[in-house]
């Protein structure tokens, strides 16, 4: 399953890799490209992800869904 969420607050390369380390973590994730110019971040997971825990990975991370 492929999806992408906006996400705020990223404002550099760095945030992108911090963000996917983020993202990566929850269970079932396969793949993360984030990208701060658009503020977007592309998931790629075996299973469909509850937005609750990608915006709590976004929070603990100092990020947020926009």
């Amino acid at each position: 399953m492929q999806n992408t969420f906006a996400v705020s607050g990223m404002t550099c390369e760095h945030c992108d890799h911090h963000v996917g380390e983020a993202l990566a973590a929850i269970d079932g994730v396969e793949s993360v490209s984030a990208d701060y110019r658009t503020g977007d971040a592309t998931v790629v997971s075996s299973r469909p992800l509850d937005e609750g825990e990608v915006s709590a990975a976004l929070e603990e991370a100092g990020y947020a869904l926009a």
